[in-house]
């Protein structure tokens, strides 16, 4: 099968840049053609700000690129992962034009929420989903500006109106069966919603050693639960807590005598933290896509602490794969941590059960499966709209 692939990169690369990159390798690793049209958001410090509004509605640029890459590799499926903002829905339309069918992973909750978390002032919130956007501008939601929130949702209500998303799009992957849900609600028509989750390989279980520290990975940020972490840490000052990554919520961590910031890691030394730890802590106040830090801890052994809402409270099983605790509940967190410091035979079995879940469900060879079925469904005369 020939697949195009398309993406647009963030400027700190996470997760999405991940699963893109891990996707090609998997369908070129099994025989599939693969070409792939990227853009970069490193390119928005040369261009205007209304240039990058208007691209973010619909980029000529990308169009023609699209269009041009599309008739000369002749895809039989065009696979989008992000596309805001400098590759924008046109590229839908230039598949459409083509006669090749789309499919979209849905990473993140931005067709139904300005800042994607289905959160605001660190409080859930779903009042723009299913409806015009209107008070997400009004609350400054993307990137906390006006302006901004404003051109964000004149493109989502304009592909709304004009069908981009009904219409030019034949599949869309949501992660999880709770993150479907909220599409359906607002307003994606669910016949074209299918649940695949992202995937992990195994990682190997390296030379036996002793697991102490508590580990953070990602984003410094407030939506990330990282208030909650630092008060579990004062309320553990024993506990040696082991951060990496970088935000604007590093504040909130800093000064904490028993809390190490190591800043932002390689993916590899990430997995080395992993492969020490006692447990992956993932104290996220929103919903969460899929978070590839979760999977990749089961993968290294490691039980997870999480707060328990979307993704996470469906991913991790309490006393199979690691703990739940309610999102923002630092006491609850801090006792959760406890009680796998403190027991060595539950952690051990938690341990073997992650790592065991993680080649179970969310290994290469399934996702595969998955992948293929469906592009395959993508080639079948499309149905016709109710």
């Amino acid at each position: 099968m020939r697949v195009l692939l398309v993406h647009n990169r963030y400027q700190q690369a996470g997760g999405e840049d991940r699963v893109f990159e891990r996707e090609r390798a998997l369908l070129q690793g099994a025989g599939h053609e693969v070409e792939t049209y990227e853009r970069h958001n490193n390119e928005i410090g040369g261009r205007g700000t209304a240039r990058t509004a208007l691209d973010a509605i619909w980029s000529r640029q990308s169009h023609a690129e699209a269009s041009a890459l599309i008739a000369r590799f002749r895809p039989d499926v065009l696979h989008a992962h992000n596309t805001f903002p400098l590759v924008s829905p046109s590229v839908f339309h230039a598949a459409q034009t083509q006669g090749v069918p789309v499919v979209q992973t849905l990473h993140n909750f931005r067709l139904a929420c300005l800042n994607a978390t289905l959160l605001r002032d660190g409080q859930p919130c779903r009042s723009c989903v299913g409806r015009v956007p209107w008070r997400g501008v009004a609350h400054g939601c993307y990137q906390g500006g006006i302006a901004q929130s404003a051109v964000l949702a004149a493109s989502l209500t304009l592909h709304r109106i004009v069908g981009t998303y009904r219409s030019r799009i034949r599949t869309f992957i949501a992660l999880t069966p709770s993150a479907r849900e909220e599409f359906v609600a607002a307003g994606l028509p669910a016949e074209r919603i299918v649940v695949k989750p992202n995937f992990v390989a195994a990682s190997p279980a390296g030379a036996a050693r002793e697991r102490a520290n508590v580990l953070y990975v990602g984003r410094l940020s407030p939506e990330k639960g990282i208030a909650t972490l630092a008060e579990a840490a004062r309320l553990l000052p024993d506990v040696r807590f082991v951060v990496a990554g970088t935000g604007p919520s590093e504040p909130d961590l800093a000064g904490l005598r028993n809390v190490a910031l190591l800043g932002q890691l390689s993916h590899e030394a990430v997995l080395e933290q992993m492969r020490s730890a006692r447990c992956l802590v993932m104290p996220s106040l929103w919903p969460e896509g899929m978070p590839m830090a979760l999977l990749e801890a089961f993968s290294c052994g490691l039980p997870v602490v999480a707060s328990d809402i979307g993704s996470l409270g469906e991913i991790v099983e309490p006393e199979h794969t690691g703990l739940l605790f309610q999102p923002g509940d630092a006491a609850g967190c801090a006792a959760r941590i406890t009680d796998l410091l403190g027991d060595t035979a539950r952690w051990e079995r938690m341990s073997t059960e992650a790592r065991a879940h993680a080649a179970d469900r969310y290994g290469p060879a399934r996702n595969l499966e998955l992948l293929e079925s469906i592009y395959a469904s993508c080639l079948t005369p499309e149905p016709a709209l109710p």
